[in-house]
């Protein structure tokens, strides 16, 4: 008799644990939620052209429909006459200083020398001047090429080098800058200002892209806010996705859409300079790195988002897709533009007319957004959430105890 009491009992306990995981639909909910990861249901455009598949692929591990759009193209070292001249410059006309910028670009500039036969002549050159590295990548890229650095700024701030360089005096001296795509907005021009020569190293010269398409089908995308935010990961790219836009007449859109609905998210300040000349809210990380840029869009698209408690359950209105009760359930274009014309005014009635007009590309045969609204349903899985109101329209289930005022206008 004992030994079936203590057969029983976990078996008991084992009936409890099931209904209390199976019956408590907060639980599940709160399980579901924790499997939506934070940038599900959000599109990012990538304009970068180096390392646009390593930057894509950390996006979509958290979620991320990712449109891929380089809005420049590197010229290949070897080919680079640019870079050739810059380096035989260098070698025969011995700088003061020379400023490594990033650790890719001084190894490729270092290989492209040794392809050219000019590889010894120009380590032996940088062995004796003041090599300046602006953070610990490049050091570790100057150590490896049997060279060693001077100094390098805590901060990993090409401010920080400026700094140093004005407070040391640099009248008279000639210093070499390894520029990454272009010269740096401000610094060349304080040097200058001071007295030195500035001799530009072109490692990694930027071009227009051999196919625009992709470029042209993101600034669509900007436009109609297919995209939630788009990344920079270089001023020089910045600048061309905007001069592509003003060749197309569409400046003015683009614009408008990055000041209000897509965020514009830069890998750290000097990229950001084209768009902030234009006043365009943009965000960086504290790091300039594409990890935190990332860790960036983790926690401001989330944080964006409109939550709605409707019909008893609480959803979250994201770029292609909303979360119910913590799933995800993705929406089409044409009932995202409905859901997002109801959750305006949450609880208020939309008549199809209007409705209509949110719809893209709809005509004016109010029978679209009956379809559409038919389909927003069946995506939601929850056709409670939105009320069909005759003659009149539809509303958001809005739940009766809400506070209405603070979404109004939303």
């Amino acid at each position: 008799m004992h030994d079936q009491q203590q057969e029983q009992q976990p078996q008991q306990r084992g009936d409890q644990q099931t209904q209390s995981s199976d019956g408590d639909p907060q639980e599940t909910r709160q399980e579901a939620a924790r499997a939506v990861r934070p940038l599900e249901g959000f599109t990012v455009g990538v304009t970068a052209a180096r390392r646009a598949e390593e930057l894509g692929t950390l996006l979509e591990r958290r979620g991320a429909q990712v449109m891929h759009a380089p809005a420049l193209r590197i010229v290949p070292l070897p080919d680079d006459t640019e870079l050739l001249a810059a380096t035989r410059d260098l070698i025969e006309d011995a700088p003061d200083v020379v400023i490594a910028t990033t650790a890719i670009g001084f190894r490729g500039w270092v290989e492209a020398a040794e392809g050219w036969g000019l590889g010894e002549e120009l380590l032996g050159r940088l062995a004796g001047v003041e090599l300046l590295a602006r953070g610990p990548k490049v050091r570790g890229a100057i150590r490896a090429a049997g060279l060693t650095e001077k100094w390098s700024p805590a901060s990993e701030s090409m401010a920080e080098v400026l700094d140093r360089l004005l407070e040391e005096g640099v009248s008279g001296r000639r210093v070499a800058i390894q520029l990454h795509g272009e010269l740096l907005p401000g610094f060349v021009e304080a040097l200058r200002a001071d007295g030195a020569e500035v001799v530009g190293v072109p490692v990694y010269r930027w071009m227009p892209p051999e196919d625009i398409a992709p470029v042209d089908r993101l600034l669509d995308a900007v436009i109609g806010r297919g995209v939630d935010a788009v990344t920079f990961t270089s001023a020089p790219a910045a600048a061309s996705l905007l001069r592509r836009a003003e060749e197309r007449g569409i400046k003015e859109e683009v614009l408008a859409a990055l000041r209000q609905d897509v965020l514009s998210v830069c890998v750290g300040p000097v990229t950001a300079l084209p768009l902030q000349a234009l006043d365009l809210p943009t965000l960086q990380p504290e790091r300039f790195r594409l990890g935190p840029l990332v860790q960036v869009l983790c926690r401001e698209l989330p944080g964006r988002v409109l939550s709605l408690p409707v019909a008893g359950r609480r959803i979250e209105i994201r770029g292609h897709a909303v979360v119910v009760d913590g799933e995800l359930r993705p929406v089409p274009p044409a009932g995202m533009a409905l859901l997002r014309a109801l959750a305006r005014r949450p609880g208020w009635v939309v008549a199809r007319a209007d409705l209509l007009r949110a719809l893209p590309g709809a005509g004016r045969d109010e029978h679209a957004v009956e379809t559409a609204m038919a389909r927003l349903r069946v995506a939601l899985g929850a056709p409670k959430l939105i009320q069909t109101v005759v003659k009149r329209g539809y509303r958001l289930s809005l739940d009766p105890h809400a506070d209405t005022g603070k979404y109004d206008g939303a």
